[in-house]
């Protein structure tokens, strides 16, 4: 425990240490004095004044701030309550260059013009008008209409006028500027690609492009400017830092060569969202009318070592469950630790965004939505982390049944006694030939106090039954046979009657699925371990015979070795196993505790082997494999068998959470957490997944035309992230524990990832339905193809995704908006797990499923490229061609 202690402490202080390494501190020029001009907007576009004291109030507040920091601001329009703004400047000695909004709207551009005059009539502090904003860029004034009006102000008014236009516009058209008393150019690198570091010479060069232009005329610098947050747009990066810095630089070298310049803007404005990410953030001061950086000294982040703080925090909350871990590692508790530290970083990140950002209401919605679904996600992937941390480096399994090790007989005196088992094969329309394999299987069991009951339900046609009552009867009196119709409750239904024609004697209850072969020492190693009198069930691994029957077979038997050799290894260790119907050993005093079969559920094997943990038995697992079975015939009946499984896994889940409340049963806390995270990390994944994928095609259309980024530090990165945990996971956990090559692995990842859709279309009927048919998963070679794609809905979604990740990328072209490419990077991951139900869909039907396609086609390659000889058919008389003998390898 004392290492452990040390690990965490010493994480936490690398932790705390990294985040001093990486405190951000820039140089830039001082300025002590007052800058000559800010732009100011007091009131969001469409304000009407219904109450001017406190419309007044608000602006004087604002002006007695800014009257410290400037000494005049710009308008941008003289009506919705600017027009308030002249006569409370001059109470502070600010003086005001008035706006005219000017845009299509011709009843308001005569508002707008009528109340600009007025303003620069009455109002001694106003140095000049502005006609209209950048509007022979936004195409809204033919020139000649703009340098109307602007003539017309101009005879009106006893001040300079103007108008505001980017930089390029002057030059494009200098009859613009022979109108008017000043050019007002804005300058603006943010909105041409310049990074922080080009900006400020960037804005100088093209200063003196317009000095040498016109020379002789009035030039002002109407507008230069930096965001503090928001997207980058090329290599333009807004940021704090990058804000005060590149501010800090311009005034000082505008100062040194007397340029005149006005800074946009003075304080934040949120409704400004209609700009696109960086349209709030504009300010010097932010929307609490607080300096958003010093003009002198340093830059630095003044809130920087709180969010530190709450890292370490979060951290070290996250690492305590370490110290519960039994018998942990060094290298266990370092990597978990690791990890826990990590997601601190993240939660401080996200409050750091969470605070430093404005949010409508949507944006509000959306984020917090986001961090919603990210909550889970991320406990999966600790969950993930830690399993891989366990196996890797963690105590070997202690509870784990080997194969050969000595398990101590029931004893009564000196000799061994032999509990009488009770084998139960429910059977529905089951293939006899493959049912007969399983019943002499079973015959040839090397314990000498068994009996066999087959129960066929449900299944009228003597074809299908008639043969097993006949294989029964040849089999001897150990076989009972029983023929039941219309019986309720599916699977669990046949297997209540299986228990009322028990012998009274039996003292364990073995359930096989009709298709299992077992093998003989199933019972004589595993019956001993009930020896121990705590002991209510013990389960053996499925695994198949027919793996070989096709690429597909292959990946799917890899796919399943996975569960039962990873992670009912590790839940075994906290006495958590999940029960899966067959190959199983049950006490049958523990089943009538726990109530015996329920047919509540379709999935009654899990249900009854949880309500066995409930009741406080001990359960023992073992990764050898006794019994072999057959897969399912085809890709649908792979997906019906998932989508079953996860139904009632739903249902198991509604049914027995409140059981998992403090005192509700003998559940262990170990064993609340095991099932509710493999719950989570099972239905909850593979859910959460194709929401968010969903949610996110959603947005395409709104991150690709509306300018708003998905940010990528909080919401983006961590999918990634946990993608790659995920990947890293199933690679690690395979190769350390599943016996399976290389290219099996590669098939069982993309066979379990095509089966997220299946699962959340599972946990959806979950949630609006409360009982479907129990489906009979199709085995033994009786099923026929279907003449459906089944991955149609697969196929959809993932070509949305793929096209919206296309559609990012164009229409991010020109901007190079990085968190947009990051987005159309988190589609192209989404779309995988529905692209891998495609291309089995695709392998199924295809050559490539055959194993002696790749045979042949290794042959051929090799003998193509010289490594193997042709071999020729040599003509013998009276015979037939001989082919050279072909030793493939084993695959």
């Amino acid at each position: 425990m004392r290492a452990v202690v040390a690990v965490l402490l010493c994480v936490a202080a690398v932790h705390a240490a990294l985040w001093g390494v990486f405190r951000e501190k820039q140089e830039a020029p001082n300025f002590k004095g007052i800058l000559p001009s800010v732009s100011y907007a007091p009131f969001e576009r469409g304000h009407i004044v219904a109450d001017s004291i406190a419309d007044s109030e608000k602006v004087r507040a604002d002006l007695k701030k800014l009257s410290t920091l400037t000494r005049a601001v710009r308008l941008y329009s003289s009506t919705e309550g600017s027009e308030l703004v002249p006569p409370i400047a001059a109470e502070f000695g600010l003086k005001v260059t008035v706006g005219a909004w000017i845009d299509k709207n011709a009843d308001r551009n005569e508002r707008e013009i009528l109340s600009a005059i007025e303003l620069a009539k009455h109002n001694g502090n106003v140095n000049g008008v502005v006609v209209g904003n950048e509007t022979l860029y936004r195409g809204e004034q033919k020139i000649d209409d703009l340098i109307a009006l602007i003539q017309r102000v101009k005879g009106s008014v006893n001040v300079p006028v103007t108008t505001g236009e980017i930089w390029n516009i002057w030059l494009e058209h200098p009859e613009l500027a022979s109108s008017v008393d000043f050019i007002a150019a804005h300058i603006l690198p943010y909105w041409e690609g310049f990074s922080d570091k080009q900006a400020v010479d960037q804005a100088l060069i093209i200063y003196q492009k317009l000095r040498d232009a016109f020379p002789g005329k009035r030039i002002v610098v109407a507008e230069f400017g930096w965001p503090s947050a928001g997207y980058n747009l090329q290599s333009a990066t807004p940021g704090p830092f990058q804000q005060a810095v590149t501010l800090r630089n311009f005034v000082s070298r505008a100062e040194a060569i007397g340029m005149e310049y006005n800074i946009v803007e003075a304080i934040d404005q949120p409704w400004k969202y209609f700009e696109g990410g960086v349209g709030p953030y504009w300010g010097i001061l932010n929307a609490a009318r607080e300096p958003k950086f010093a003009w002198s000294g340093p830059v630095v982040d003044e809130a920087y070592w709180k969010l530190a703080t709450l890292a370490l925090l979060v951290g070290l909350l996250m690492s305590l469950p370490i110290l519960r871990l039994p018998d942990a590692t060094v290298m266990q508790s370092l990597i978990l630790a690791t990890a826990a530290n990590g997601i601190g970083a993240w939660a401080a990140t996200v409050f750091s965004y969470w605070t430093g950002h404005y949010f409508v209401l949507g944006s509000a919605f959306a984020l917090t939505l986001g961090l919603i679904l990210l909550v889970p996600l991320v406990l999966i992937a600790m969950a993930r982390i830690e399993e891989i941390a366990a196996v890797a480096f963690g105590r070997k399994p202690l509870r784990l049944i080997i194969k050969g090790a000595a398990v101590a007989p029931a004893t009564m005196g000196e000799t061994v006694t032999f509990p009488k088992v009770s084998i139960h094969v429910p059977a529905y329309f089951e293939p006899p030939e493959m049912l007969k394999q399983t019943l002499d299987a079973v015959s040839r069991l090397d314990y000498p106090n068994f009996e066999c009951v087959v129960i066929i339900n449900n299944t009228p046609d003597p074809e299908f039954w008639q043969p097993i009552q006949d294989h029964c009867r040849a089999l001897g009196e150990r076989f009972k046979f029983i023929n039941a119709e219309k019986v309720q409750g599916f699977k669990a239904g046949a297997l209540r009657i299986a228990m009322d024609r028990t012998a009274v004697d039996a003292e364990i209850i073995g359930i096989i699925d009709a298709d299992y072969v077992v093998q003989p020492d199933w019972l004589k190693d595993l019956v001993p371990v009930f020896a121990d009198a705590r002991v209510g069930l013990v389960q053996a691994p499925q695994d198949h015979r027919d793996g070989d029957r096709s690429l597909m077979h292959y990946i799917m038997n890899g796919e399943y070795a996975g569960f039962f050799d990873i992670g009912m290894v590790q839940r075994n260790e906290a006495n958590a196993i999940i029960v899966h119907g067959t190959m199983c050993l049950i006490r049958r005093a523990a089943m009538d505790m726990a109530g015996g079969w329920a047919g509540d559920t379709i999935c009654e094997d899990t249900d009854l082997g949880l309500a066995v943990i409930e009741h406080g038995w001990l359960t023992h697992y073992t990764n050898h494999r006794y019994g072999h079975g057959l897969l399912p015939d085809t890709y649908e009946a792979f997906k019906k068998q998932r989508h079953r499984w996860a139904y009632g896994g739903f249902q198991i889940v509604k049914k027995h959470w409140r059981r998992f409340l403090p005192g509700a049963s003998r559940l262990t806390p170990d064993q609340r957490r095991e099932f509710t995270l493999g719950w989570l990390n099972w239905l909850g994944a593979e859910s959460l997944g194709v929401l968010v994928a969903i949610l996110n095609l959603i947005w395409v259309p709104i991150v690709a035309f509306a300018d708003i980024a998905i940010p990528d530090k909080i919401l983006t990165l961590p999918i990634i992230a946990s993608f790659v945990v995920s990947l890293l996971h199933f690679v690690t956990m395979y190769r350390l524990r599943v016996p399976v090559k290389w290219g099996q692995m590669l098939g069982a990842m993309i066979a379990a990832m095509s089966v997220q859709w299946t699962v959340s279309r599972a946990v959806a009927n979950g949630l609006i339905t409360e009982h479907l048919p129990f489906t009979r998963t199709s085995k033994g070679g009786l099923s026929r193809m279907s003449i459906e794609f089944q991955a149609f809905w697969e196929a959809v979604i993932g070509v949305l995704l793929l096209v919206g990740a296309a559609v990012l990328v164009v229409t991010n072209n020109f901007k190079q908006v990085l968190e947009i490419y990051v987005f159309a990077g988190v589609l192209v991951l989404q779309s995988l797990p529905f692209l891998s139900a495609v291309a089995i869909a695709i392998l199924e039907n295809s050559r490539l499923n055959e194993f002696s396609f790749w045979r042949n086609s290794a042959i051929r390659t090799a003998e193509l490229i010289g490594l193997r000889p042709v071999a020729l058919p040599e003509v013998v008389r009276n015979s037939q061609p001989v082919a050279s003998e072909i030793h493939p390898e084993a695959s």
